[in-house]
């Protein structure tokens, strides 16, 4: 077992790998940048090194400023969580030529995955659907409407690199592909460092369902059920839950199969998501595949009854996947809120400042993954999302009365919150009846204006 974890992020996702550490018995080194010194992943864990000023170009995307920090503190592995640099394939490397265990999967399955061109072509060679699209990365203008002529309008242009919403837009014409095809790549380098983009056709109000992949260094791989990410605006999710309302056992097993096969085609390990694109009739097509720990992960943590972040470090350390994972099976259902500092009233502008009071909700069934607290600045250079709210029970019914009663009373002021917004769906009634697909945010966000 590792020594000592570096965790190359930051906010809950770093209190959460601190959290696993500290179960395994793994001293912890916190990195920041200058505006995190107050975050409590700073506070939590055992050594903390700040890597520099706020810009995530100058902090947790700086390579060699994480490695030097590693080697300071004499870790022995690098946990990336998600996001900055997860899916970093050079990263990788550039761990394992230090002498440092990078937890995740190997770098050249970050680099056949990550990308989400030759992702596509892995999955067609796996026998998965694909949807149509482009055979590569479309360089030009030319070439954007030469394909999406072909295949038809409407397209998506997405980034081949990262993940996120960002580097994605809909195009319905030629003249919204001229531009979207632009700020697309505009916004990809941007964010990622990669403005290379390629084509598919877009579904119209598909389900967006994403399965849960598990491998270890010894080849065996396994698939832990769907989560439904439908519940999205601007291709950034809200609210996600598992298993789908949409799912039917034959369907999942069938998609389930898929995800393994197309993970044991590029010799995966570690913790990965397939995601899919699913229609009314139970077709699926192949997105992408994120290579690292989700954000959402916790409400299959909850419906599977497994810790997929300790199971990370166990599986880097060289194990064998555990007994608990292989053989485990959906016991209850489980819905997450993404809580963003952002005003619903203002299309979701975020909303930095301080925090006066935070009171989180609790009792059964109630899990609240945060690094926010009374008092907390929450910097404007980053991610809005300040807390995940996940409740489980028995059914899909109780599931929901529960997150309804939570969020009532959650309890947060000096900022604005997605809260009452997220209150609004649960009490819809197609929500209720699990009658939803992409385009439910923007038409529920319609019939309030």
């Amino acid at each position: 077992m590792f020594k000592k974890i570096l965790i190359a992020n930051r906010g809950e996702i770093a209190l959460r790998i601190i959290r696993a550490c500290k179960e395994l018995g793994i001293q912890t080194v916190a990195v920041y940048s200058e505006p995190d010194i107050e975050s409590l992943h700073v506070q939590l864990a055992d050594e903390a090194i700040c890597i520099g000023k706020a810009p995530s170009s100058e902090s947790y995307l700086k390579i060699d400023r994480i490695i030097s920090a590693a080697e300071i503190a004499d870790a022995d592995a690098i946990h990336p969580g998600y996001g900055f640099l997860a899916e970093n394939a050079h990263f990788a490397d550039v761990c394992a030529s230090c002498n440092i265990k990078f937890i995740g999967p190997p770098a050249n399955a970050i680099r056949l995955m990550g990308d989400k061109n030759s992702a596509r072509e892995c999955a067609r060679k796996a026998g998965v659907p694909v949807s149509p699209g482009s055979d590569g990365t479309v360089d030009t203008e030319a070439e954007a409407l030469k394909i999406a002529k072909k295949i038809g309008f409407p397209v998506m242009i997405k980034a081949v690199a990262g993940g996120g919403g960002r580097g994605m837009r809909i195009a319905t014409d030629e003249a919204t592909l001229i531009n979207g095809y632009h700020s697309a790549r505009h916004e990809a380098e941007k964010a990622f460092g990669n403005a290379a983009v390629y084509i598919e056709k877009f579904i119209v109000n598909p389900h967006h369902i994403e399965f849960q992949v598990f491998g270890d260094e010894h080849g065996r791989i396994v698939h832990l059920g769907e989560r439904d990410c439908s519940l999205q605006r601007r291709n950034q999710k809200i609210v996600e839950e598992c298993p789908s309302p949409l799912m039917r056992q034959e369907l999942r097993d069938i998609m389930g199969n898929a995800s393994i096969r197309l993970a044991e085609t590029v010799g995966y390990a570690n913790a990965g998501t397939m995601e899919f694109l699913v229609d009314d009739d139970g077709n699926f097509y192949f997105m992408e595949m994120n290579t690292r720990i989700q954000v959402e992960h916790p409400i299959t943590e909850e419906v599977y009854g497994c810790d997929l972040v300790k199971q990370q470090i166990q599986v880097a350390t060289g194990e064998h996947l555990s007994e608990h994972v292989i053989n485990a099976k959906p016991r209850h259902h489980a819905i997450e809120c993404r809580i963003n500092a952002e005003d619903p009233e203002r299309n979701f502008m975020p909303c930095p400042g301080l925090i006066e009071l935070y009171y989180a909700p609790g009792g059964r069934g109630v899990r609240i993954d945060s690094h926010a607290y009374a008092g907390y600045p929450i910097p404007p250079n980053y991610d809005s999302m300040i807390a995940k709210v996940i409740t489980t029970a028995s059914t899909r019914k109780a599931c929901i009365a529960r997150m309804s009663r939570s969020l009532n009373e959650y309890m947060i002021t000096g900022v604005k919150t997605t809260i009452p917004f997220q209150q609004q769906i649960m009490q819809n009634a197609d929500f209720l009846a699990g009658k939803y697909n992409t385009g439910f945010v923007e038409k529920l966000l319609q019939a309030g204006r």
